[in-house]
């Protein structure tokens, strides 16, 4: 859910909306948009999540649960998603119950999954053939950015589109750009992806490394984060990771999900991937020891 600190919403007209998947990020996403004063009409594979997200909204803006994508949609000028992964959008976009039969001419399907540039591309040019618009929307930030209303949005698309989709998009972001045509947005995302695994082994060394030279770590943290080392990691992962707390954030199966995107994109693209492609093996070690659920910062449990 979303946190109870107050959240300033801008000032976006009323829109019907939908939103499709309510995970740890759909969830609270579906509710900024509500909480700002939208129509949101919300479809989950499990209906009993849907059900449970209108009991806990059921005072703004009577929001209703669909049995489908395509009921879900249906007469929304702006459906959100946020899936899985590829096969998982296709199934909430095509098809005769998905989301793209039940828009009407001119509706805007924004996109959150983290999902391939190519599938994001193949699905604008679907949208189009029907008379809509596809803008991918992969976001940053993780779960507590979401409950927080301060998710990162990176964009692809059309930008009259994206012009349309933005003002309501900022219900629960903090930036939301637009950085080029379709698939951009989801190339953005896997550069932030391939960061953040650097970044994170190299904090999971650093801290070991600390350690095993007997300092206090937590004095370490604290001053480095005000010189050229701090980072976002630094800042809302390394007091955690000394704790050994992993059971909240981005999990490990999803990072793996991501990266294999970003290894395809590469082997398209001819780009050489040598940092990353070892984290994503250092990721394989923390499944195996039974870390498929915990956070991303995980990665320092190798070095213990």
């Amino acid at each position: 859910m979303p946190s109870t600190n107050p959240r300033h919403y801008d000032a976006a007209p009323a829109r019907k909306t939908a939103f499709l998947g309510l995970g740890v990020m759909g969830y609270p996403m579906a509710a900024h948009l509500a909480l700002a004063g939208h129509q949101v009409t919300v479809y989950n594979r499990t209906s009993a999540k849907s059900t449970a997200w209108c009991e806990e909204y059921a005072c703004t803006n009577g929001p209703k649960h669909a049995a489908s994508p395509r009921e879900a949609a249906a007469g929304a000028e702006l459906v959100f998603c946020c899936v899985g992964n590829d096969d998982d959008l296709r199934s909430v976009t095509l098809g005769a119950d998905g989301a793209f039969a039940g828009m009407a001419p001119g509706a805007i399907f924004v996109d959150h999954t983290t999902a391939s540039a190519q599938v994001a591309r193949q699905l604008h040019a679907a949208a189009l053939a029907l008379g809509l618009h596809f803008v991918d929307a992969p976001v940053s930030g993780g779960q507590a950015g979401a409950q927080n209303g301060l998710l990162t949005v990176m964009c692809g698309g059309d930008a009259a589109a994206f012009d349309a989709a933005r003002p309501v998009a900022m219900a629960f972001a903090r930036a939301c750009t637009l950085l080029g045509a379709s698939g951009s947005g989801q190339l953005a995302k896997m550069v932030n992806q391939i960061c953040i695994a650097g970044l994170v082994q190299a904090l999971s060394e650093a801290i070991a490394f600390g350690q095993n030279a007997g300092l206090d770590m937590q004095q370490v943290l604290s001053v480095i984060g005000k010189g050229a080392a701090q980072s976002w990691q630094l800042d809302n992962r390394g007091q955690t990771m000394l704790e050994g707390k992993f059971d909240f954030g981005f999990a490990v199966d999803w990072m793996r999900k991501d990266l294999g995107l970003v290894f395809d994109e590469a082997r398209r693209n001819g780009s050489r991937l040598p940092v990353t492609a070892l984290v994503d093996q250092f990721y394989a070690d923390v499944q195996k020891m039974g870390g498929r659920r915990w956070d991303t910062s995980s990665l320092v449990k190798r070095l213990g």
